[in-house]
């Protein structure tokens, strides 16, 4: 399928990131509710991804020229660094307001009615989202489907936050919502299915004598960060360790549609420290310049 007929469904993401921020800030204008500030903020970050994945369109697509030799494939990176500015913006908007609802409770109003706009975005965004992962799937597009995970992280999110806001309703308890609005900042691991395609990957190497330990998983927005230790025999070169963590990155990026980032750290599978997990303080360097373990 042509890239200008994929275009609407980037315009269909759009339109319903700039929906749902109206609905979500009227929830929030309605309510007071910091829970839903929030959670409308976040749909500005799903806003600019959208676009990205509409410009991304365009620019990845660009054949090699003289002043990019390479491609213009990388964008992508760009467009991280520009989405991750805008969460920490949105974040220290959040803190920043926030906190003085935690030291001064205030009463929410119309829970009712906001509860409703909130829902009213939730359905808008699963409605694009499913439309935008079908279609990704069906015309093998990456930037489509991961668009479309994104915006289903987001209705997620806002069933989280809206279990919150009723919480608080019945239970009275006013300091919650400031503290839902500030722990929706958090990131999560990536989901238990996923996880357990990696661990069963992982599995399938030990007959070749090869293991791992210390996995850590992090989800943030349409981007997974995942990292581990790599158990090899101690007896391989630098290169034949090297080549083995590379092609098991390069499995597990596959193994997802999203943006994956993957770190390694190689270790002999004979020495028993390598079986410690990850600890903050696990060796120091002493002032000879060697370890203290």
């Amino acid at each position: 399928m042509k890239t200008r007929s994929l275009k609407k469904f980037m315009y269909l993401s759009i339109a319903a990131a700039v929906v749902t921020i109206g609905l979500k800030f009227t929830a929030y204008l309605k309510t007071g509710s910091m829970g839903f500030f929030s959670d409308a903020l976040e749909s500005f970050v799903n806003l600019f991804a959208a676009v990205i994945a509409l410009i991304l369109l365009h620019i990845s697509e660009k054949p090699a020229d003289e002043g990019h030799e390479y491609g213009h494939g990388k964008a992508e990176y760009f467009s991280s660094a520009i989405e991750g500015a805008l969460i920490l913006i949105a974040a220290f908007s959040i803190i920043y307001t926030s906190i003085p609802r935690i030291i001064h409770p205030q009463p929410l109003e119309n829970l009712g009615i906001g509860t409703l706009f909130s829902v009213g975005a939730s359905l808008v965004n699963l409605f694009a989202g499913t439309l935008l992962i079908q279609n990704g799937k069906k015309h093998r597009s990456m930037v489509l489907e991961a668009d479309g995970k994104h915006l289903m992280t987001d209705v997620w999110t806002s069933a989280g936050v809206i279990a919150g806001v009723l919480v608080v309703k019945f239970t009275g308890l006013l300091v919650l919502d400031p503290i839902i609005a500030i722990s929706g900042l958090m990131d999560a691991s990536i989901p238990q299915e996923e996880i357990r395609l990696i661990t069963g990957y992982f599995d399938s190497l030990k007959r070749k004598n090869v293991d791992y330990h210390s996995l850590l998983t992090r989800q943030a927005g349409h981007r997974k960060f995942i990292s581990f230790h790599l158990l090899v025999p101690g007896n391989w070169t630098v290169k034949e360790g090297h080549d083995c963590a590379e092609m098991i990155e390069q499995r597990i990026e596959n193994m997802f549609d999203d943006t994956v980032t993957v770190t390694t750290h190689i270790e002999p599978i004979e020495d028993p420290l390598s079986l410690n997990d990850i600890k903050i303080d696990r060796m120091n360097y002493s002032d000879d310049g060697d370890f203290d373990t």
